[in-house]
């Protein structure tokens, strides 16, 4: 592969990356915010894990030649006769579920450039769980990246007289603790993720997202019909599904793909990049196009220390090995 040709590999990424991280946040927030039925949030998560795992099982027939013997030989010796490596994985996948569930509580109480920027708290939690887990020692000037996130995403939280007037059917402390919690939550799936593949033989790709996905299926339909089964039953799986739910459910579904080509083909400093560019891509449209954002001093302040941190984060010499983002 020539230098050129993953060059423009990175570019590709980046533009994908940009869009899918705005797109899937804004069509949410537009989803929940303007839909005449609303659907039932934990059919969305389900509905996403099935598609991401149906995406996998695909890539793994590609990858083998489209021979479906070849294919269930790698599934079975792989997943099925490794059920201690494969078990372990549930505990992450316990979390990611929570987490998405959780995060649609949060986009129902805050517009997506808030969202977007508090979600940011989970370099924090990231980088916090890597050194108490995995002893990584970051450099000074890391720590001060995160004291300035943490100052940055503070900041966001001050809502204008104008913005309360404006949504009052806005919960921004139940957005917040939402937000939190999915921090904590992706910070310690990651980093635990993390330790698992050091201490394993590390299968490809593909094979981590299906031994992953296994659990996130189970756990994501076990909660949709324990929580809503009543309803579902009543108004039917897809109640309130509309062109933009269904295109947010395949933007997540691919987002996984999207986030394994960054780690093989970019860096941790693309993703930072492309982060930033989606942060602000969703706090112009939400402003421009929702009228779901009036963008006060705090706000401004507080999304430019962000944005500042995460650059200052990305672009620092690690010690020893790279910190997921």
């Amino acid at each position: 592969m020539t230098t050129d040709f993953k060059s423009r590999i990175r570019w590709v990424i980046l533009l994908v990356l940009v869009v899918q991280t705005s797109l899937t946040v804004l069509l949410f927030r537009y989803s929940l915010t303007h839909a005449t039925e609303h659907f039932i949030s934990t059919t969305i998560v389900f509905c996403t894990e099935c598609l991401k795992y149906t995406l996998s099982l695909l890539l793994l027939l590609l990858q083998e030649g489209f021979s479906l013997k070849r294919s269930w030989i790698v599934y079975r010796s792989e997943i099925l006769e490794k059920p201690r490596q494969t078990i372990l994985l549930s505990i992450p996948a316990l979390l990611y579920t929570v987490q998405n569930n959780i995060l649609i509580l949060a986009l129902k109480n805050l517009d997506a450039a808030t969202y977007q920027v508090t979600y940011q708290l989970k370099i924090l939690t990231t980088a916090g769980f890597s050194v108490l887990l995995l002893q990584k020692q970051l450099h000074f000037t890391q720590w001060f990246s995160l004291i300035l996130l943490t100052v940055g995403v503070a900041l966001v939280q001050i809502p204008g007289a104008e913005v309360l007037s404006i949504h009052p059917e806005r919960n921004r402390l139940t957005g917040l603790i939402s937000v939190l919690v999915a921090c904590f939550s992706s910070g310690f799936a990651g980093v635990f993720y993390e330790k698992l593949l050091k201490t394993s033989s590390q299968p490809s790709v593909i094979i981590r997202n299906l031994q992953l996905g296994v659990f996130s299926l189970l756990l994501s339909g076990s909660g949709m019909m324990i929580s809503d089964f009543s309803e579902i039953l009543e108004k039917g799986l897809f109640v309130g599904y509309t062109s933009s739910v269904v295109t947010v459910i395949v933007l997540q579904a691919v987002g996984g793909l999207v986030v394994a080509a960054t780690i093989k083909y970019a860096d941790n400093i693309l993703k930072g990049f492309a982060t930033s560019l989606s942060i602000l891509m969703s706090g112009f449209i939400s402003w421009l196009l929702l009228g779901d954002l009036e963008p006060g001093s705090y706000f401004l302040l507080g999304t430019s220390l962000v944005l500042i941190s995460s650059a200052l984060y990305c672009y620092t010499p690690k010690p020893d090995s790279k910190l997921p983002i």
